[in-house]
């Protein structure tokens, strides 16, 4: 799953009171390293598996689709076949 907006993760993430929960915090309830949260806050990382965005999301009480969207790889796009040009 890839994070729509690193800002509006940092929104909801960190120390400040208004937060809804700390990057500690919310990496336990994710069952991943602290560093990790830290890396999708400040967008050295742009994704995860489908399991810790879910946990993500539920921790902070917003649905998935919310932080994140569907990742599309190559081989499930629909593949656009070219015309070649033939040879007179």
């Amino acid at each position: 799953m890839r994070l729509r907006s690193a800002a509006l993760l940092r929104a909801l993430v960190g120390p400040e009171k208004d937060k809804v929960m700390s990057g500690r915090k919310l990496a336990r309830y994710a069952d991943v390293h602290p560093s990790f949260i830290d890396h999708l806050l400040h967008e050295r990382r742009r994704g995860c598996e489908p399991l810790t965005a879910d946990r993500i999301a539920e921790a902070l009480g917003v649905p998935t689709e919310v932080l994140f969207e569907e990742k599309v790889s190559t081989t499930e796009r629909p593949s656009v076949k070219r015309k070649t040009a033939v040879a007179a």
